[in-house]
């Protein structure tokens, strides 16, 4: 390769990209404001790509990768940046993607993110709190920062679980240990059955992807703990079924009961593509657990939290449509990102039709 590791990530952050894919035999693939595209190198040669994964890896890491075949590690640049990356196979050979992660963590205002709501949700002593998105639609970012306006605003005493640590927290007001699975404990399931006894005001579950984490979450929260965690769902209303859908069926209706208990806020979101195309912006939908949200929740009528959320702007709760309108019409994003990001495309144009005659 004609430049060592630390420089290829140095102009992977200086451009703006978010994602760099490598596999053999193709010049890798960069992902820039949310497009996937080719990059101007050369084919890398299996043998590269091989040097370029290992030269993350640590000897521990390079055994568990040769056992598992797939990895997920995390890796720092020193005053540039971190970096979550995932190697793996594919037609044997090795391949890996890099995702940026800033060594920076901002604030709701830099992030677009509304705060007001967010800082009411997260003022509650206990509860649960889930960021919510599909891949690559800022969850961990948005989490990372929650985290850190507690660590900035409250005397806690908080613990995380993850896989891997993206972001580093130093201690505030609050005291923070970080636990990344494979370094400081075997696995989410051994973290999350003695996090209770280590104290902890706030747990945090890097994401919750199995019934065990859920499971926990819910009864950390049940027992006065603030638990905030990630899901990888589309929107408030799916995730909510989501985990009930995780118990076993002669579960749920228990299952009903916890989640309304303990549901403070679902803040669910997608990435767009600002108007100017030179950055992304965040289309949010919150759910809060109000008394009318959690008696839904418990009657199992979760396809009516739709219009509570439409209804809810006194609580600070909204849909994804009504979001992208805000969006439009402040001129953040174009009508054409508005529609693909919607969640009812048509009746979003319609209303944004409207809007748009206006503005002309």
């Amino acid at each position: 390769m004609a430049m060592n590791t630390n420089e290829l990530l140095k102009l992977v952050v200086k451009a703006g990209i978010s994602d760099i894919h490598f596999k053999a035999d193709s010049p890798p693939l960069i992902r820039l404001y949310g497009k996937l595209m080719s990059s101007e190198f050369d084919n890398f040669t299996a043998k590269q790509i091989e040097e370029l994964a290992y030269s993350f890896l640590t000897k521990e890491q390079k055994e568990k990768f040769e056992a598992d075949e797939e990895l997920d590690v995390s890796y720092g640049v020193e005053g540039v940046s971190r970096f979550r990356i995932n190697v793996y196979r594919q037609r044997n050979t090795i391949a890996l993607t890099l995702r940026v992660v800033p060594v920076k963590i901002k604030n709701f205002t830099e992030l677009n993110l509304p705060e007001e709501t967010l800082k009411k949700i997260v003022g509650c002593s206990r509860g649960l709190i889930l960021v919510t998105g599909v891949t690559g639609a800022g969850k961990t970012t948005t989490m990372n920062s929650i985290l850190d306006y507690i660590n900035a605003s409250f005397s806690s005493n908080i613990i995380t679980v993850e896989d891997p640590i993206e972001f580093y927290h130093k201690d505030k007001k609050s005291s923070i240990s970080q636990r990344e699975v494979g370094i400081d404990t075997k696995s989410f399931k051994n973290a999350l059955k003695y996090v209770l006894r280590q104290d902890p005001d706030i747990v945090v579950i890097g994401e919750m992807r199995e019934y065990e984490a859920i499971g926990a979450g819910i009864t950390a929260a049940e027992t006065g703990h603030l638990v905030l965690s990630t899901i990888h769902t589309i929107d408030a209303v799916q995730t909510i079924d989501r985990i009930l859908d995780t118990y076993p069926e002669h579960q749920q209706h228990q299952a009903r009961i916890q989640l309304s208990n303990v549901l403070r806020g679902v803040v669910a979101q997608r990435l767009c593509v600002s108007a100017d195309g030179k950055s992304r912006v965040p289309a949010t939908e919150i759910l809060v657990g109000t008394s009318l949200v959690r008696k839904m929740i418990l009657e199992n009528k979760t396809a009516e939290l739709y219009k509570a959320m439409e209804q809810g702007e006194y609580y600070g709760m909204h849909t994804f449509d009504q979001d992208l309108h805000r969006l439009y019409v402040d001129k953040k994003i174009k009508i054409e990102e508005a529609l693909d990001k919607a969640t009812n495309p048509e009746d979003l144009q319609l209303k944004l039709k409207g809007v748009f005659q206006e503005m002309m």
